[in-house]
């Protein structure tokens, strides 16, 4: 009792004593800086999210409606207008009261306290912080005007739900600007700073409305409204936010963007969470909704420790459209997109290919499976072998068929002839990053690698041998509207534009009748390719794939690295990659790979690397360099006699091969009369 009693005698000794010392004294106060919210945009000038230590979006009292200004004096402090930074009149009724009731039960500080406090001093509850704000309060009512001081008090108070300041908690409320609130919205917002959680209305909607009632009872008494409008904005039906609060959108790929800049500038904390820049990304949120909804769904029945990402480029810019760092951000802040080094498996054979495409070697040029041995430095024998029950095929493939079925034994002969260290080289020159270790196995990508740099190297294919750098920020802009940094395309070539066609062209046979990841050509319903990569024991899952516009890579594993997937990458990491491309680019026209000068299309026998003959048993469709395509016909499946080969067909029957022309006859008489045929 007598601390209360004590407390109201406080406030009256503040009172006389401030008003004497204020008018004598002048306090030089600094301007008053609040921490505004960083706003992330994505390629489209969407909103990805706001950055913020409070999230506050400032806006003049202008744009504040009357009616929203009014009820916050009518609740907060009806005679604000009228006082100098103290109401005398409130803190007597107010030390009164208390006297009365032995007890606080009502507070005397006007919205100019309430805004110094905030701005200049601790949230300590002592005589000495109130002396201070009271003193505060008189000298920024020297400074400010009335129409200052309430647009500050409204762009500082906290409303709940994480939003600071009216703009923020009518986006955050009622998913509106502040400038479109009506009088029922406005009440219900100035009620919510007394108690934010208390008088929520996703938390406590009969609590809310009893609050907005009191503040329109208040306007009422204040003059700033009749009765009739007060009971119309009561009966009003509100409209809340869908959901509250909107989920955090694109958290791995935003996560990069807060690392980019504080790591760049000195003081790149305080300008992403304090000083209101604008940062405009690569992002496209419609492709990142795909690519989280693609990763989701196929991963829905799986292990919840089975983690992954995907990362999707534009080709033609090295822009980053789409990233998913890992299944649940709130559980793992671990970027899988850009952190986890893994071994890719198969889809590093692609680089490989570049090389050889490059040494010389074409899509028809031929090497066997069969059993095969390399010595190595420290007295071992190498011997690859292939997946499934048949570790050899023992027949003689084409590049192209060996590339689209992922044979190793191939792959690994191809490294022997031209050498590791080159298919290294092509590897970094195209965008990996990461160390390469060159040896023979290296074909068959045992040397670990993130999905970024993976992702970005293909890339170099599908933007027909130019390499772009990774791109996430176009642009930063500060609050002024001055450039703080702009970033364009980095852009080289680095492989010839025939070797990009030709290698894209043989990967395009993984999505065809044969390849590894056949059964996606139906999801994805338009030109692509890509390689699907599964390591040691099914440990880890890949596809990475692209078309002309696109290009997505998908890792799946375990961030254990002892646990197995126990699936191949075309049956899981491949499913994801297809329905994440035909929704990315339902909107955009299905275009097929440009064929620059120089190239020419014909048939060939898989088992050759010759011109296809009606007998051919897989003829495969390729591209080479014009000069360096087969001009004569397999032999292995045309000669009389031969196994398998039924003989020459007869004059004009179908499927007689047109590349042969005239000579496909000419050539069987020749023989016929070797042969005794003939007389």
């Amino acid at each position: 009792m007598k601390k209360n009693v004590l407390y109201g005698l406080m406030l009256l000794g503040v009172l006389v004593f401030t008003l004497f010392i204020g008018g004598c004294t002048a306090l030089t106060l600094p301007d008053p800086q609040m921490s505004v919210a960083s706003k992330v945009y994505d390629a489209t000038g969407k909103t990805i999210t706001t950055l913020y230590r409070q999230n506050r979006v400032q806006v003049p009292l202008n744009q504040i409606p009357e009616a929203t200004q009014n009820a916050f004096v009518a609740v907060e402090d009806a005679r604000f207008y009228k006082h100098f930074g103290l109401d005398p009149v409130r803190i007597v009724s107010a030390a009164w009261n208390d006297l009365k009731a032995g007890k606080i039960v009502e507070g005397a500080s006007t919205i100019t306290q309430q805004t110094v406090k905030n701005l200049y001093l601790s949230r300590e509850k002592t005589f000495g912080r109130k002396f201070s704000e009271a003193w505060l309060a008189i000298q920024f009512e020297k400074k400010y005007t009335k129409k200052q001081i309430l647009e500050i008090y409204l762009n500082q108070i906290y409303f709940g739900q994480g939003a600071y300041g009216i703009e923020t908690a009518a986006q955050t409320y009622f998913d509106k600007s502040a400038s479109e609130l009506d009088l029922a919205e406005s009440a219900l917002l100035a009620g919510l700073p007394k108690a934010p959680n208390t008088y929520s209305p996703f938390q406590n909607w009969e609590g809310a409305k009893k609050r907005q009632k009191t503040v329109l009872n208040r306007m009422v008494e204040v003059g700033f409204i009749t009765d009739r409008e007060a009971d119309k904005a009561a009966r009003e039906k509100l409209v809340l936010k869908p959901g509250g609060l909107k989920q955090e959108t694109a958290p791995y790929f935003v996560n990069e963007v807060v690392k980019y800049i504080t790591e760049k500038y000195e003081d790149g904390a305080a300008m992403l969470f304090s000083e209101g820049v604008t940062v405009h990304t690569t992002l496209d949120l419609d492709m990142q909704q795909a690519a989280e909804n693609s990763f989701n769904n196929v991963l829905a029945g799986q292990s919840p420790s089975l983690e992954g990402a995907l990362v999707a480029i534009d080709p033609l810019n090295g822009y980053i459209k789409a990233m998913v760092g890992g299944r649940d951000f709130t559980q793992s802040k671990f970027n899988r997109a850009v952190q986890a080094r893994r071994q890719p498996g198969s889809a590093f054979k692609p680089f490989l290919y570049t090389a050889a495409i490059d040494k010389g070697y074409t899509e028809g040029s031929t090497l066997t499976c069969e059993p095969a041995e390399y010595p190595q430095s420290n007295g071992s024998t190498y011997k690859p072998t292939d997946y499934g029950p048949n570790p050899y095929h023992y027949r003689p493939f084409t590049l192209r068929e060996a590339l689209a079925i992922s044979d190793n034994i191939i792959a690994v002969k191809l490294a022997n002839e031209i050498n590791p260290v080159t298919a290294a080289d092509y590897a970094h020159k195209m965008g990996i990053k990461s160390s390469l270790r060159p040896y023979l196995s290296l074909a068959l990508g045992t040397s670990e690698v993130t999905p970024l740099e993976l992702t970005n190297a293909y890339c170099t294919l599908a933007s027909q041998g130019i390499r772009y750098d990774p791109l996430i920020i176009t642009k930063i802009v500060d609050k002024n509207g001055h450039v703080i940094e702009e970033n364009r395309p980095k852009k080289q070539r680095v492989i010839p534009e025939t070797t990009a066609y030709l290698v894209s062209d043989m990967l395009s046979g993984v999505l065809q009748p044969g390849g590894t990841a056949n059964s996606l050509s139906a999801v994805i319903s338009r030109p692509a390719a890509g390689k699907t990569g599964t390591t040691q024991d099914y440990r880890d899952a890949w596809f990475v794939g692209f078309t002309p516009q696109l290009v997505a890579g998908v890792y799946i594993g375990y961030d254990n690295p002892s646990k197995s997937v126990g699936i191949p990458g075309g049956k899981i990491a491949g499913p994801i990659w297809a329905n994440f491309m035909a929704r990315a680019l339902r909107d955009k026209a299905s275009v097929d790979f440009p064929v620059p000068p120089g190239i020419v299309k014909v048939n060939i026998c898989s088992d050759s690397g010759l011109l296809a003959t009606p007998y051919s048993p897989n003829p495969l469709p390729a591209s080479f360099v014009q000069g360096t395509e087969p001009i004569e016909p397999c032999g292995i499946h045309y000669y009389p006699g031969v196994q398998g080969s039924p003989g020459p067909p007869l004059p004009g029957q179908p499927g007689e091969n047109p590349y042969l022309g005239d000579l496909f006859g000419v050539r069987r008489k020749i023989l016929d009369w070797f042969n005794g045929s003939i007389p």
